[in-house]
């Protein structure tokens, strides 16, 4: 097993084998990981499934094994979405921007490559496609450092991209797993300035503070999903329910699934019993402020269950009295993910778009499609809930810098 450094170091040395390539060229090296993934799916299957073992051992929560999980449908949707990948503009070597100044000088803004992208990652063993897809077609090669978790399903992953890139002009070295899985090799990640341009951390609250805290590479920070569904007064409540049920029990090991419900006082006895019963369906705890729970039967929810993340079928619920309360309560307890107002007043829908902060902010729909896939990015490389350069789903696009070109006739100052 390769150490840390030395795989970083390869990365660094096959990132020039990626940048110099043309469109066409990355696009016929993703098409043969697409072909790849599906010609080895079973022993995908089969890698994962070691993992799911442990997983289970372990007593970890099905809705995190959910995550974990690869099945010949997710193999194939992964070969799909890198398939979709080639059909997105390149943007490499995109003109942003360009001027002339008085001088004469002419002045392009131009995307370029990052470098090298370092990824730490906990359980999901899609984000290992999806990063090193996403990196070589901005024409940066990757450094990946999944979890223990996904260590077999993220080594046989790796293995079949490599393969697939040894027929192209692509080094295979553009694509680097750290199999070492303990907590000191991320730390030594996290300071590998002389080989990563950039790290992006996908994962729990712990690891990404951890990452924030501790890195001196630059970080682009991912967040964690505290999402929320507020109902208004004047919302059609069928359309509730149907949003609600999706938001939180659709999948609820993401990080776009909703966990708090916001009810207007005005709809809370005809909306709460229907959304009770719903959630209940779906085994569904409910955790409720006093005023809910004398409407529904619910658990009594407490300060700190308004600030957690559940990621599980568990959701927190309070009675707000104006839409001002609603905003409040988000502005408190948000990580500033994906939040989303049901409702038929566009006044109330565009006063919540205007004052909620948060990366994603939706009118009338499901808090599930924040999501590179759904946005169009053919894949993502995590959700940032940060301001600086990159915001929300980042597809392809967000993980390139640029440089300014500089055409001059003599010209001296």
């Amino acid at each position: 097993m390769i150490t840390v450094y030395e795989a970083g170091e390869r990365a660094k040395k096959a990132s020039k084998s990626i940048m110099l390539r043309t469109n066409d060229e990355k696009n016929s090296a993703l098409l043969l990981i697409a072909k790849a993934l599906r010609e080895h799916a079973d022993m995908i299957i089969e890698e994962n499934k070691k993992d799911i073992a442990v997983a289970r051992e372990k007593g970890m929560k099905e809705s995190l094994v959910d995550r974990l999980m690869l099945d010949g449908k997710r193999v194939e949707a992964l070969a799909a979405s890198v398939e979709e990948i080639t059909l997105l503009p390149d943007p490499v070597g995109e003109v942003v921007e360009e001027w002339k100044r008085p001088n004469g000088l002419k002045i392009k803004k131009v995307k370029v490559p990052m470098g090298v992208i370092g990824i730490i990652y906990e359980a999901r063993p899609n984000v290992t496609v999806d990063a090193a897809v996403l990196c070589l077609k901005s024409g940066s090669s990757v450094l990946l450092r999944g979890g223990s978790d996904a260590i077999n399903s993220n080594k046989c992953l790796v293995e079949v991209i490599k393969k697939a890139l040894s027929e192209t002009l692509i080094s295979p070295d553009a694509v680097m797993l750290c199999e070492d899985t303990s907590r000191e090799s991320a730390t030594k990640m996290m300071k590998m300035n002389q080989y990563l341009d950039v790290l992006i951390p996908r994962g729990g609250a712990g690891l990404i503070r951890s990452v924030v805290e501790n890195a001196t590479v630059p970080v682009i920070e991912t967040g964690t999903g505290n999402c929320h569904i507020y109902v208004d007064e004047s919302a059609d409540l069928d359309m509730a329910k149907e949003i609600l049920i999706n938001a939180k029990t659709q999948r609820t090991g993401v990080c776009n699934a909703a966990e708090t419900l916001l009810v207007h006082a005005s709809v809370a006895e005809s909306f709460l019993p229907v959304a009770g019963k719903a959630l209940s369906e779906k085994n569904c705890r409910i955790l409720g402020c006093e005023k809910t729970r004398a409407i529904i039967t619910a658990e009594e929810a407490t300060e700190a269950d308004f600030a957690t993340e559940f990621l599980d079928l568990i959701i927190s619920v309070k009675v707000v009295e104006s839409i001002d309360e609603a905003i409040s309560h988000i502005e408190k307890y948000s990580t500033h993910h994906s939040e989303a107002i049901i409702t038929e007043d566009k006044e109330a829908a565009e006063k919540f778009f205007r004052e909620v902060n948060s990366a994603a902010v939706y009118h009338n729909a499901s808090t599930r499609f924040t999501d590179g896939g759904e946005f169009g990015f053919g894949a993502e490389m995590g959700i940032s809930t940060q301001k600086l350069h990159a915001r929300g789903p980042m597809g392809l696009r967000e993980i390139t810098s640029y440089k300014y070109i500089i055409e001059g006739v003599g010209q001296i100052r």
